[in-house]
Order: structure tokens, then sequence, then C-alpha cells
């Protein structure tokens, strides 16, 4: 496509996207389970005003746009107090993987420059978001991944085995996006602090939703600062917290752990070049919407927000306990799930297939095969919708032909085979789909 020669007009570019959008996932009716978080329309206008306000300013210099600079140390103090260290510092970053880039980073500067380690690791249960590994290869650490338990949440004695004198951090999950678990955080911290390794919480996807629990009456495994070990910890606003995309924050006890995330080049003619995270040019509109929204909720829409998400979910699971052919792997302790088959009879995927036909978006999962859905507040007018159209999908699956058992793909709705060979052929895929 070349630029046009001349321009068009405002009316037909927002009628050409209307209509491009038609085949999109369908998640302003709740139909989509991942990928999108509505609190609805009184939340979407406080976050698109406060976007649009913002949406030509830069956060790379915090002196030109002090508003944004306050801004953004707003949202991590409000982010540190939910995370029980109100002195706890950090920075926005533009989503949970450039978070966890940041703090990979951080890890591998300091055992660099404190503990004089050339070669590092980076320690982690198999359940810990691929973004981890994504962080250790860009930057040249080696990743070792454990066994979890029965229960997939991490094993502290497998960590134990892995951590030594090359760990330069060990990371949990809280909880591990593919079965909503949280990992004991104590015992992972204690194997790190004992070793004197950073551990960090990637609590990206549970930041927003774990420090409400309590509040409704639920156990909460101790995830957060108060945490004896934990240095440092990953939360996204633009999940749960129902902010603009894209915004995350990444957080440390202390400055002195946070000075290794910065990067500076003096070697330059335009002058010394200082850097918080990844980024250059910073946009400002996600961070301010995200401290519009923060500041429109408060700590009372947040526990409604959250009470209602719970709700959807325990429905959701209370209705598949009851079924004898489908059960909800683990015990999650947020509204994450994960549904199994448990009968020789019958397919998972193909269930989500059938589902998928009916208009519902759900990820598939491969170990165990089973459907993943995120439940969230805008769900809970349609939960009976979605567990009749549920039960009528099984049924339907019990006759139709099984779906292949390929392996899927994380944030998509296809899936290829699983093994070396097709994933690098997905990558070719990619690298096909984008200009």
């Amino acid at each position: 496509m070349a630029l046009p020669e001349t321009g068009r007009e405002r009316a037909a570019l927002r009628e050409e996207m209307e209509a491009r959008r038609q085949g999109d996932a369908d998640w302003a009716e709740g139909r989509t389970w991942s990928l999108v978080y509505s609190a609805g329309e009184d939340v979407h206008d406080v976050r698109d005003e406060a976007y649009e306000a913002f949406a030509s300013e830069n956060a790379l210099n915090p002196l030109a746009f002090p508003s944004v600079l306050g801004f953004e140390n707003e949202v991590v103090g409000m982010v540190a107090d939910m995370l029980s260290a109100p002195d706890a510092v950090g920075n926005a970053t533009s989503g949970g993987t450039e978070s966890i880039l940041c703090a990979t980073y951080a890890a591998r500067e300091r055992a660099r420059e404190v503990e004089d380690i050339a070669a590092p690791t980076l320690v982690m249960a198999e359940t810990a978001h691929p973004a981890w590994a994504k962080a250790a290869h860009y930057l040249g650490l080696e990743p070792i991944r454990t066994p979890t338990q029965a229960d997939w949440r991490a094993d502290p004695a497998a960590i134990a085995d892995a951590v030594n004198d090359r760990t330069a951090l060990v990371v949990a999950s809280a909880p591990s996006y593919p079965h909503g678990v949280v990992d004991p955080v104590e015992d992972v911290a204690g194997v790190a602090d004992d070793h004197g390794v950073p551990c960090h919480v990637d609590a990206c996807i549970g930041g927003f939703v774990l420090p409400f629990l309590p509040e409704l009456g639920y156990d909460v495994p101790a995830f957060d600062f108060s945490v004896e070990g934990v240095t440092s910890i990953s939360v996204d606003p633009h999940k749960y917290g129902y902010t603009a995309k894209g915004v995350s924050t990444v957080l440390y006890r202390d400055k002195a752990l946070r000075r290794h995330q910065y990067y500076a080049f003096d070697g330059w003619p335009g002058g010394i070049y200082v850097a918080p995270n990844v980024q250059g040019t910073r946009p400002a509109g996600p961070i301010a919407a995200a401290w519009a929204v923060m500041n429109f909720l408060g700590r009372d829409g947040y526990t409604r927000l959250v009470a209602e998400a719970m709700d959807a979910a325990e429905t959701i699971a209370d209705h598949v306990a009851a079924r004898e052919d489908l059960a909800v792997v683990s015990d999650p302790d947020m509204s994450l799930l994960a549904i199994e088959s448990t009968s020789p009879d019958l397919d998972a995927w193909t269930v989500h297939r059938e589902l998928s036909e009916q208009g519902w978006e759900l990820e598939r999962q491969q170990r165990p095969e089973s459907m993943h859905l995120s439940a969230m507040a805008q769900h809970a007018p349609v939960v009976e919708e979605f567990l009749t159209d549920l039960d009528a999908a099984v049924e339907t699956a019990r006759t139709a032909d099984t779906e292949e058992a390929d392996a899927p793909l994380y944030g998509l709705s296809g899936s290829l085979d699983e093994d070396d060979e097709v994933t690098e052929a997905l990558v070719d895929v990619l690298n096909e789909v984008f200009v």
C-alpha cells in the first residue's frame, strides 16, 4: 500500500475503520475471555478522555512534562501501596513484557557489577510466562525452567536445586497464567534470599486482583513485598486495572536495586542519553489514562470489580464441578480458569471449537489439554448464556470429529503441531503476516 496522493475525509476513514473491525473478537458483549479488559462505559470515558488529553506528550524527558512525571510516580505509588510497600520505587512501562525485560536487565547488571557473574542464569518454574524466556534470550541469560508440583505451583525444592553461584534472578508467579495458581512465594523467595539472589514476583495479571481478595473473604497466599526476599514485582494496570493499553509497572524494594535498570550513554554527539526503561519515546497517554482510571475507581471500585469477576469465575467453576465430564484444573487463586475433559469420550479442544462456532473466544492450552478463560467484570452478565452454550458444546463435541492434537498458540485461535520444526514455521508465518 502506498501513501495516498491526497488526504482522505475523516468521516470516510472512520467508516472504513468501523467496517474493518466487524470481523474482530466481540469483547464489548462479553464473548471474549482474554485480551481485552472492560469495566464499563463510564470507565472507558474516563480512560479515553485522559488518553486523548496527553496523546502528544512524551514521557522520555520527565523535566519537559512534569505533569506526566507526576502521573507516573503516583501510579507507581498507588501500586506500591497495594503491594504492602508504600516506599517501594518503580517505573511505568509499555506492558508486562517490558516490565519483565526491565527486571531481567536489572538483575543481569547487578549480577555482573555486584556479584561478578559473567554467564548468569534465570531460574523459574515451567509455568512462568514465556516473556521470561524471551527476556533471557534477548539479554543473554541462561533460562533454567523447573518442574512444578502436581497442582501446577512452583516446586521450591526444584528451584533450590537449580539455584547456584551463577543465578542472577529467581522468578515466582502470582498467579501463573495457564492455571491461575499463585506460586508458594514465601518458599521460593526464601530460597533466593538464602543464596543472596533477587526474587521477582510476576503479578502482571494478578496485581489488581489479589490485593482486594482478603476484603471479600478470600484467603490469598502471601505474594507481595510483605514477603522477605521479594525484591521486585511487576503489575499491569492495563489488565485487571482496566486502564488503557499499554501500561505496566515494575517495582523494586529500593532505589539501589532499581538503579541497575537504568541505561546511560555519553558517547553520542547529541548529548548524554539516559533512559529508565527499554523505550525511547514513551507515550504519555497510557500513563495519564492509568492515573485517571485508578483515581476514578479507587479501592471501592476495584473491590466491586474483583467481586464481579470472582463471582463469574466461581459460577463457571461450580457448574463445571457439577458435571462428570469436565473439571477445573488445580484450584485457582483468582479468576483464571483452565477447563479440561475428564471423560475419554470427550475432547476439550473439540468443545473449544464448538464454543468458537457459537461466537465465544477462549484460548486452548496444551498441558493439560484444556480451555482457558479469564473471567472479568464484563462477563458477569453473560455467564448463564455461556454455561448454556458450554453444555450444548459438550453434547455436540461427543459426536463431532475430534480436533487434531495440535499445540495451541498463546493469544491466537489457531494451532500447530508441538515441535521445534513447526515452531520455527510459525515464526515464518508471523514474518509473512506483518508487512
